[in-house]
């Protein structure tokens, strides 16, 4: 986010890409999502999305408008000129007011453009256009119910401020605004970028804490948590045909829940190395708790679950000790040596 969007996105948080420039965004910003999650290929966009923390382009691109949108409202006209010009109906908190007294930030533009009543909605169809500075403010109107007064930021460096309302209330009130719109962003993104019924997790934009146990142990979670890794119910490459019981067992589908917490192959491992750990589902206590991320990191790795099968051996041992949490990231890859006549 810091590194590839400001680039990939640039003056979107303005002027919203063409359709040609958003169908040559969206490609990159779902190889970025295989790059921080490791998944493969098969892997639907919209799990991609969910799992790597990274909305859909055209969501950001809109999230970060409203968040310029919001800075501008709150901002005292007395500080940002580009809060100034703003119809003289926003309800703001200052007595000073720059609209009626400039005049000549609207002087020379066509007849077509029209100052906008703050609470009036955009006529449809559009009779004139609105200024450019109305354009961006009306993106708060949906957040900022309840409000009859703006809170302003750096309120503190007016004199004519009022004297009554405290700093404090004014971050919190603009706090507050800003998780509305964030929230917006969280309850568009499965409208626009579905999951197969099979996939349960809901969108976040934090990171995920198990990202931090290293790449290559995070990407098996990553897979396993899509439905889309080495296990054998979870299909990628293969045919659809393929048999999906699972090759240490032979009882019942290798699904998730079945190689972490059922398989009684895996019983001695499970003993010893996940303590506390009762489920895989979406609302489970596991994604949310470091320590047992850690132990179902070590079991992962131990138990070689997830992993190709000529890539390591069968499970480990059960007196072989756990692989320690600091070498889960670069594991060791079997060689075979091969005789002359094998070449």
């Amino acid at each position: 986010m810091s590194l590839v969007a400001p680039i990939l996105l640039y003056g979107s948080d303005l002027f919203t890409p063409s359709a040609g420039a958003m169908a040559r965004l969206k490609p990159f910003r779902h190889q970025v999502q295989r790059w921080t999650t490791n998944c493969f290929s098969a892997t639907p966009t919209g799990i991609l999305a969910v799992e790597s923390c990274l909305p859909p382009v055209a969501l950001l691109i809109s999230h970060r408008q409203r968040l310029v949108a919001l800075r501008v409202v709150c901002s005292p006209p007395e500080l940002n000129p580009a809060t100034a010009p703003l119809h003289s109906s926003f309800p703001s908190l200052t007595a000073h007011w720059a609209h009626d007294s400039s005049r000549t930030l609207t002087r020379g533009l066509s007849s077509v453009y029209l100052p906008f009543h703050w609470k009036t909605p955009r006529p449809v169809p559009p009779l004139r256009n609105p200024l450019p500075i109305d354009a961006v403010a009306h993106k708060t109107i949906p957040f900022t119910h309840a409000l009859s007064r703006i809170p302003m930021l750096n309120s503190h460096l007016i004199s004519s401020a009022p004297s009554s309302l405290p700093r404090s209330l004014m971050d919190n009130t603009y706090s507050a605004l800003k998780k509305r719109v964030s929230e917006a962003l969280l309850a568009e993104w499965p409208g626009l970028l579905p999951t197969p019924g099979d996939y349960h997790h809901v969108p976040v934009l934090n990171p995920r804490p198990f990202i931090g146990l290293g790449k290559f142990v995070a990407g098996r979670i990553h897979q396993l948590r899509a439905g889309k890794s080495y296990l054998a119910d979870h299909p990628t490459w293969r045919s659809p045909d393929a048999d999906t019981s699972c090759p240490r067992c032979g009882l019942k589908p290798e699904m998730f829940e079945h190689a972490i917490l059922t398989c009684p192959s895996r019983q001695g491992a499970r003993s010893r190395l996940l303590h506390g750990v009762s489920s895989v589902g979406q609302d489970a206590p596991l994604w949310s708790s470091l320590p047992l991320l850690k132990r179902l990191a070590t079991f992962i790795s131990g138990t070689s679950t997830g992993f190709p099968s000529w890539m390591f051996p069968a499970d480990t041992p059960p007196s072989s000790p756990p692989l320690p949490i600091s070498r889960l990231a670069v594991p060791s890859p079997a060689f075979r040596v091969f005789s002359l006549a094998e070449v």
